[in-house]
């Protein structure tokens, strides 16, 4: 059975080591897998985080065209230079991309102009021309002035506006209503680094361009229109980094900037800006090791997780092994305890069916005979009631199915009672006792009865022959009795002392063999705790073992 329990053992060890090889080696590729899964995403998110930075950095520039340029509209056409300056400032100053702004006060006529623009009998033109910004002095705001006498010749902006004026004139469908869109879209030219905006009319007001563009009005209508030309800085861009710990370097570059350095050692992407600035790109770079810490960051949580999980199954294999150990443990010692029972039983009642067999087979027997078969039959009947006995108490105290039973107790009388008992049933069984600081106690004297009897037998059975003593002392010590059982036996090992206690568990040596169920200690530990009381042990092999046992005090 020994050898089936080492098998078992080992059979257990094997596979618990190879569950625990198989998931470390998964957890292992999990890592691995997991972490080109990070790296992959991470270069994925270079890619496309690009289009987060763009649209975070662009966002003035796009509120700037939507919502700022179109309020020139507003003063339809009757803006003058101190507003126009005023205007500028504001939105120079909130949007540092715009370097410079071209105003032009101009008007349209049913008569032809000198400067400008005539087409038909519509013509338009700059009454004059101004420019502001930061970098313009205050000695160069005004570039023209109609009062002028000199010639002056206006440039592509003007021009390029005012044709786009005439030709959407031209087209005009008078009866039916432009949409905003429209008008916004043929009101505008976007240009590289330049956006080109007049205010746009008002409907009534294109209606009569058109009449003018065909015929010469009486009298001949003169209306206002103002044109800005808005010159912007691309560099003046504020880069928003939405992902600084993914972009380590963002530079504003020309659309064909093509770097001289491709160094294995750094990653690039780059994204074309939009509109006025569409001739230039954001452009992405990141050394490779910059990269890793966002990588590792990504890696983390999916690592920990991993981790639980590997930990959680490394629980789970020891659980199953533990468990496999205890049924195996459990399954010997049952089997050890019905074998042992079944030899205790066994042999009281083989002795009792000889002597039965003996008594009837004979014809006559004597005096002697009779009294011999009467003792045997006494003992071994005896012998099965104390074991019935001690496995009904055990389950009874065990399950508390028992009252403890309160009476006074003479302590010298019980000891000197137990000792006259043992040493009356083992002659050589020597028993020495001691009592200090009481005299009697209340306690349940059967159940103290059946604790001394089983440590008594316990000394008796684990000593050597010749060696066969025991101490018994009973002192009252601060408050509480202390118990003391010092024999000269064989001694516990130490890796045995957790074990005693457990219920059908044996020590192997020669003197359990036979004749043992393992319920004896564990016997001893449940009727000390049903008393309330502790139950230690102190061994040391081939010196003898010390029995300590701490019980309340009711005097």
């Amino acid at each position: 059975m020994l050898q089936q329990k080492k098998s078992g053992y080992r059979k257990n060890f094997s596979l618990s080591v190879a569950f625990i090889a198989l998931i470390s080696i998964l957890f292992i590729l999990s890592l691995f897998l997991a972490f080109n899964y990070s790296k992959k995403s991470i270069e994925n998110e270079f890619v496309s985080e690009k289009v987060n930075v763009l649209e975070e950095s662009i966002k003035p520039y796009n509120e700037f065209f939507q919502n700022e340029m179109p309020e020139v509209s507003y003063y339809n056409g009757f803006l003058d230079s101190a507003t126009a300056s005023k205007f500028v400032d504001t939105i120079t100053n909130k949007f540092p991309f715009i370097a410079k702004v071209m105003f032009y006060d101009s008007e349209v006529k049913n008569i032809p102009v000198r400067d400008g623009m005539n087409a038909g009998h519509f013509s338009i033109g700059p009454k004059s021309i101004f420019q502001f910004g930061r970098t313009v002095k205050p000695d160069s705001v005004k570039l023209f002035s109609e009062a002028d006498t000199r010639s002056f010749k206006v440039d592509d902006d003007f021009n390029g506006m005012a044709l786009k004026l005439v030709r959407f004139i031209d087209k005009l469908d008078t009866t039916s209503v432009p949409t905003q869109e429209q008008l916004f879209t043929n009101f505008s030219v976007v240009l590289s680094n330049k956006i080109t905006y007049l205010n746009i009319p008002r409907p009534e007001d294109l209606k009569v361009y058109k009449d003018m563009l065909q015929r010469r009005l009486n009298p001949a209508p003169v209306y206002q229109q103002d044109m800005l030309v808005f010159q912007l800085d691309p560099n003046k861009i504020k880069i928003i980094n939405t992902r600084p710990l993914l972009y380590e370097t963002i530079r504003i570059e020309p659309l064909t900037y093509d770097p001289i350095d491709t160094s294995d050692e750094n990653i690039a992407t780059e994204i074309a800006l939009p509109g006025a600035f569409s001739d230039f790109k954001l452009y992405f770079i990141s050394s490779k090791s910059y990269i890793k810490k966002e990588i590792f960051i990504y890696f983390l949580p999916i690592a920990l997780v991993l981790l639980l999980v590997y930990g959680v199954l490394l629980l789970v294999a020891f659980l199953i092994y533990r468990n496999l150990n205890i049924n195996s443990k459990m399954f010997k010692l049952q089997y050890d305890f019905v074998n042992n029972l079944t030899h205790e039983f066994k042999t009281p009642v083989s002795v009792i069916k000889i002597a039965g067999n003996n008594i009837k087979s004979a014809s006559v027997l004597s005096a002697k005979e009779q009294q011999l078969y009467g003792k045997i039959l006494d003992e071994e009947a005896d012998k099965l009631n104390g074991l019935m006995n001690k496995l009904l108490a055990f389950t009874q105290i065990e399950n508390k199915a028992i009252k403890l039973n309160q009476e006074e107790v003479n302590i010298n009388d019980f000891i000197e009672s137990t000792i006259e008992s043992h040493t009356l049933k083992h002659p050589d069984f020597e028993i020495t006792h001691e009592v200090v600081g009481f005299k009697t106690f209340t306690t349940d004297p059967v159940l103290l009865g059946s604790l001394f009897d089983n440590l008594a037998e316990n000394a008796y059975k684990y000593s050597n022959p010749g060696n066969k003593k025991l101490n018994i002392s009973a002192k009252l010590i601060k408050g509480v009795l202390v118990f003391r059982f010092t024999d000269k036996g064989i001694g516990i090992p130490s890796s045995e002392l957790n074990n005693i206690f457990k219920k059908f568990f044996r020590i192997q040596n020669e003197y359990n063999q036979m004749g043992s169920v393992g319920l004896g200690l564990a016997f001893c530990k449940e009727l000390v705790n049903f008393m309330q009381g502790e139950i230690t042990v102190k061994s040391k092999v081939g010196a003898g073992t010390e029995f300590k046992i701490v019980l309340p005090y009711n005097s």
